[in-house]
């Protein structure tokens, strides 16, 4: 059976539709674990009546919590899910059939919402969606799945901000799959500034990634970001997208400034504007 593993930090607004979605499907509650960490809100409780496995840590750290629910969860494919994802329906079993025809990893499709962001976000995101490097890429979904063969290629979550993209490192191109047959939603940021302060905590955590790599503390092969893409593959194909492009690369440019400037990123590198409003899809349960 599937066993599911969520860090969850501060998310009493979107656990509910996460797990709600989740027990709908192929899951059983057992075998899902919820890792609460350092939350000062009802994250826990609310997990909790779901009857879902739930760990409240004082400590927190997403990597930790992965961990810890790693040695909770016994059951293949082990599906790594990040709190505000809400799985549409045979989520669970598409993503299965995929590692049992011989991927090792493999993530469902994206959609972003962003719906009543302002034009900047919007016009971001039509680029940013189309990007041909979340195709083939196992980050920026939420929601990864890996068989238990996957699984054996590194022991722990290493203590790093970008932990899609080090499982994203830890498989060839052919051994990962994107399922065309699902579709999560990605909440944008709800405000330019929120979505310049994500790209600035993605970029710290691909660095810091990268550096872990270069020093050995990490295995793994990180490619080369292709810094045209977004112009070569994206925008110049599409002239209705030109106005659409300069804004993202000004907003591109602007977190790169940021980035160079800013501390450490948090441990958890997160918009928190998404988590202010809340999920438009969250259930009632109580």
């Amino acid at each position: 059976m599937p066993s599911v593993v969520i860090a969850a930090h501060n998310e009493e607004s979107v656990i509910g539709a996460c797990l709600e979605a989740l027990l709908a499907q192929d899951v059983r509650a057992q075998d899902v674990v919820v890792v609460a960490n350092g939350c000062t809100d009802r994250t826990a409780d609310v997990a909790r009546s779901y009857g879902v496995v739930v760990i409240d840590r004082p400590e927190p750290g997403k990597a930790a919590a992965l961990n810890v629910g790693d040695d909770l969860a016994a059951g293949f494919p082990r599906i790594y899910l990040d709190a505000d994802i809400v799985t549409p329906p045979g989520t669970v079993s598409a993503l299965h059939a995929a590692l049992g025809a011989g991927a090792l990893a493999a993530v469902p499709r994206r959609r972003i919402a962003t719906a009543s962001r302002p034009w900047p976000v919007r016009a971001y995101f039509s680029v940013n969606e189309r990007l041909p490097v979340f195709q083939k890429s196992l980050f920026g979904r939420g929601t990864i799945a890996l068989s238990e063969a996957g699984r054996a290629r590194f022991i722990r979550f290493p203590e790093l901000v970008a932990d899609d993209l080090f499982l994203d490192t830890q498989f060839a191109q052919a051994e990962k799959r994107e399922v065309a047959s699902v579709t999560v939603v990605v909440e944008a940021p709800y405000t330019t500034r929120d979505l310049v302060r994500r790209l600035v905590r993605v970029r710290q955590g691909n660095r810091q990634l990268r550096a872990a790599i270069s020093a050995g503390e990490v295995s793994g092969t990180a490619e080369n970001s292709d810094k045209w893409a977004w112009l070569r593959d994206v925008v110049a194909p599409r002239p209705g997208l030109w106005l659409n492009g300069a804004a993202y690369a000004v907003i591109t440019l602007a977190a790169g400034f940021a980035a160079r400037r800013a501390r450490a990123a948090d441990g958890w590198g997160r918009d928190e504007s998404t988590r202010r409003h809340g999920h438009p899809q969250e259930g009632s349960h109580p």
